[in-house]
């Protein structure tokens, strides 16, 4: 499992990397729709980064292949829904995102338990 721990550990790392560059097109590149794109833009943005560095602790709980995969699947719904909606406009797939924080939050608890 040693090997798997350390899996989510690389993936948090480059999840935390391209939170970074999404922070950085949102900061000087995005062409918002409307001043709420921005609003969602950056509350995706910050729940990127943080359970990019919730991946880092995955290596150092119990299971680690049910902690990482909730966090790694439930970030990709969360923050892609956000994303999406915040630079199209498009709410369309915005139903993904209550699933996501589902899964952030087993993810969590996951990691505690």
């Amino acid at each position: 499992m040693a090997g798997l721990g350390a899996a989510f550990r690389r993936l948090g790392a480059l999840s935390g990397a391209g939170a970074l560059g999404l922070a950085s097109y949102g900061a000087h590149g995005a062409q918002f729709p409307d001043a709420y794109g921005k609003e969602l833009f950056d509350k995706a943005n910050k729940h990127h980064f943080i359970h990019s560095l919730a991946l880092l602790g995955v290596p150092h709980c119990r299971k680690p292949l049910w902690a990482g995969l909730l966090l790694a699947s439930g970030t990709t719904l969360f923050c892609t829904s956000f994303y999406y909606q915040a630079l199209s406009g498009d709410p369309s797939i915005q139903t993904l995102a209550p699933v996501g924080g589902g899964l952030l939050i087993l993810g969590w608890l996951a990691l505690a338990l």
